[in-house]
């Protein structure tokens, strides 16, 4: 990221928990803005978002009404609640990172997150990215798109990422190498989840994203 970044707004998609990578692009700009007029699309970081586990990463994802594939605008993506997804997404990432330097102290915060429940993705997406930004300490400028357009000219600011993050895709260069929980067994997972990094590293994060 240049220096000339400084002060552009950031256009992306609406993510659960987004990736650090993601967050290294955020801290470089004041303004973000959110894309909610775009149509939904699956296998992306829209409703998923990838932790460490003891055998390798584990896939979190937001189980939607009308499934996977889709093609609802993004602000209208119901978000199906038959069965208790943010309970077991709780229990998993308490069994991943209860032992993790960070996770006591962002613990009753975060649980309390996941008690409350969103008919809608992009209302979870947005919650979990305002708990993160809080606990990370950055105050960008948030707003949502209020329609669609396929491009933007560069000409006005507007830094556009969208599905430029895609699950299954290399760490970009630059992205912070530190400890993680379960490292000396399986080795570093690069570009994880913001929340990996919060409950590892915790206060530093901010540091290792610049």
């Amino acid at each position: 990221m240049t220096e000339g970044y400084k002060n552009r707004i950031l256009l992306i998609e609406s993510q659960y928990f987004p990736s650090i990578s993601f967050y290294k692009t955020l801290i470089e700009v004041d303004i973000l803005k959110i894309e909610r007029y775009e149509h939904y699309q699956k296998v992306s970081f829209r409703n998923r978002c990838y932790v460490a586990g003891p055998n390798g990463t584990i896939l979190l994802s937001v189980p939607l009404s009308k499934g996977k594939n889709q093609r609802t605008i993004m602000k209208d993506v119901r978000i199906s609640n038959q069965e208790n997804w943010q309970a077991l997404h709780w229990k998993t990432l308490t069994s991943a990172y209860r032992r993790s330097p960070w996770f006591e102290y962002f613990e009753n915060e975060l649980e309390d997150l996941y008690t409350r429940r969103f008919d809608f993705l992009l209302d979870w997406n947005m919650a979990c990215l305002q708990w993160a930004n809080q606990v990370l300490g950055i105050s960008p400028e948030i707003s949502l798109t209020d329609r669609f357009e396929k491009t933007y000219d560069p000409a006005t600011g507007v830094l556009d990422r969208r599905d430029h993050l895609q699950p299954g895709q290399p760490a970009p260069e630059g992205v912070p190498v530190y400890a993680q929980v379960f490292g000396e067994r399986t080795g570093f997972f690069p570009n994880l989840s913001i929340l990996d990094l919060l409950f590892c590293e915790g206060k530093r994060a901010v540091e290792l994203l610049k």
